[in-house]
């Protein structure tokens, strides 16, 4: 069944084993996709991939990563670039969906050349400087950014658009409550928290022909953060407004390796790249990188460390009837199988298993392996504070 091809939407899809938006750091000076990140995202189709969700691409100047070489899609000069990389990725009938962001809190001012923005002037764990409360007009505008983005994204070819709702990024901001204390129509109740989203999508629908989808935490460890029973009666909501489709994650940047969970912290890579850690001067980070490593096996990680969002997937499609996809460790074919037969989730994810192994699902196809060889060390998820992403023991063919 994992295997079998499906229509959704309109969008024909191979298989039902997505590759989730990853941030590969291979944007040029301007926000668009290089020949590299082209010829990568072409490589996973030739393999057989179902769908291919960009990394996310920033839709307002003061939006953007302190990542380097985000995706950008806020300016009409972009689209004959990102049209080069779908007629790349549609050469081998595979879909490929923009996905849509505005970082809010999670960046720095000094890496946005402004001071950034979110529903409540709050600081960030790992981005201390604080974020200033957007005023209604910021609002507007940022929505109208989202959908002029989803215009240029129609444009360069894309067979739909996935919002960013997740990660602690700003419309997860929005939508949960301990990023949203605001008092006005922008905050509060559930019904006025989701207000952004709703305009957002419904502002695209009115502009575009596209399917809508959005990437949503449907839980944080935030005090008053997001929490599985808001999470389905904002999907609930979405629906009604014309969303299509729903990829179920968890946490954000503050709650650390909630979402990309590994058995033992890599602290090596933390202390080379996380932020404040790898500006430390090298005298305390030596002392700070054995200190650390001495109680890194003493460090409780998150649990399970695998299919972990699985359960909140089934909870939100027994409750919507637009498609679900579960991402969150779901590394073994055997999974993928038992979450689709059993109506879990209609589609499975991964983002770090195609990092190491883009030829993945054609291996699984083949019979040449049973589950993706990435050890969940999350390296990865930490270079590309510094450089674009990669695996620690590189490419596994």
């Amino acid at each position: 069944m994992i295997f079998d091809s499906i229509v959704v939407s309109g969008i024909k899809f191979k298989n039902r084993i997505f590759r989730s938006a990853t941030h590969d750091g291979l944007a040029d000076e301007n926000g668009a996709p290089t020949q590299k990140l082209i010829s990568k995202y072409a490589y996973m189709a030739k393999n057989n991939v179902g769908c291919i969700i960009t990394g996310y691409a920033g839709v307002s100047e003061n939006g953007m990563s302190p990542y380097p070489a985000m995706l950008k899609i806020h300016k009409d000069e972009l689209i004959d670039s990102y049209k080069e990389l779908t007629d790349a990725v549609h050469e081998y009938d595979t879909p490929i969906i923009a996905q849509l962001a505005h970082c809010g809190r999670q960046t720095s001012s000094k890496a946005i050349g402004m001071q950034k923005g979110a529903p409540t002037a709050m600081r960030h764990l790992f981005y201390p400087d604080k974020a200033k409360e957007l005023s209604e007009s910021e609002i507007y505008q940022i929505i109208d950014d989202f959908v002029s983005a989803a215009v240029r994204a129609e444009k360069a070819g894309f067979d739909g658009v996935q919002i960013h709702g997740g990660h602690g990024y700003l419309l997860h901001d929005f939508m949960s409550q301990y990023g949203n204390r605001r008092s006005d129509a922008w905050g509060g109740s559930l019904e006025k928290r989701c207000k952004i989203v709703e305009l957002i999508i419904k502002g695209i629908k009115e502009k575009t022909d596209l399917p809508v989808w959005i990437k949503l935490s449907a839980f944080d460890n935030r005090k008053n953060g997001m929490n599985i029973n808001d999470s389905i009666e904002i999907i609930k909501r979405l629906e009604k407004v014309g969303l299509d489709c729903v990829e179920v994650s968890c946490g954000s940047v503050e709650d650390g390796m909630s979402t990309m969970r590994s058995r033992v912290m890599p602290m090596d890579a933390v202390f080379k790249y996380k932020a404040p850690c790898a500006s430390f001067p090298k005298p305390l980070k030596n002392f700070s990188l054995k200190a650390a490593n001495l109680v890194n096996p003493m460090i409780k990680q998150p649990a399970p460390l695998e299919n972990f969002n699985v359960s909140n997937a089934a909870r939100i499609k027994k409750n919507t009837s637009i498609p679900v996809i579960a991402v969150g460790g779901i590394h073994r074919l055997d999974d993928m199988e038992y979450i689709v037969s059993n109506n879990m989730a209609d589609f499975v994810s991964m983002c770090r298993p195609f990092i190491c192994e883009p030829n993945l699902v054609a291996k699984l196809m083949n019979g040449n392996q049973k589950q993706a060889k990435c050890i969940m060390c999350n390296y990865c998820g930490l270079v590309i504070e510094k450089e674009s992403t990669k695996c620690l023991y590189g490419r596994i063919n």
